[in-house]
């Protein structure tokens, strides 16, 4: 997982096939320092999951070319980018649709229409979690390195 950049704005991919949903997501998000990409359906948001690695995706269920569940099983089942926050933001509120969004590997779930501080609370608690993930793996990271270090020093005796 590539470390999350906390100087420059997160980036937040919105992946819905109708417009005008992407478009007021981006809208209730205007307040807070995201970069926001938009993919129109299920295969343009895995491109654009591959070149631009963002730090959290929010998803529609229903797409063309492949639904949000497909989408979020490849991309939970891809190690590079596993770690992506997915909420999955949908007008299926059936019970069986929130376990299979689960099953798909989705993180959190919210329903339309979306209320805009659900919505922003959500997000920031997403990403502060993918903060603290990345910071945590870091530093696991530096400790593995001075472990490696110190078995190689040879000890005075």
């Amino acid at each position: 997982m590539p470390p999350v950049d906390t100087s420059s704005p997160s980036r937040i991919l919105i992946a819905d096939d109708n417009q005008q949903n992407c478009e007021l997501l981006e809208a209730y998000l205007a307040s807070e320092p995201f970069d926001v990409e938009m993919a129109f359906d299920g295969q343009d948001a895995l491109d654009k999951v591959a070149k631009q690695h963002p730090d959290l995706i929010l998803l529609d269920i229903m797409m063309p070319r492949m639904s949000g569940y497909e989408v979020c099983k490849q991309l939970k089942q891809n190690p590079a980018t596993k770690d992506i926050p997915i909420l999955m933001v949908t007008a299926l509120n059936e019970m069986g649709d929130i376990e299979k969004a689960v099953n798909a590997g989705c993180d959190d779930f919210l329903t339309k229409p979306v209320n805009r501080l659900e919505l922003t609370t959500r997000v920031r608690s997403l990403m502060r979690v993918r903060q603290l993930t990345s910071e945590r793996d870091r530093l696991l990271a530096y400790l593995a390195e001075v472990e490696s270090a110190e078995a190689q020093t040879p000890r005075a005796e």
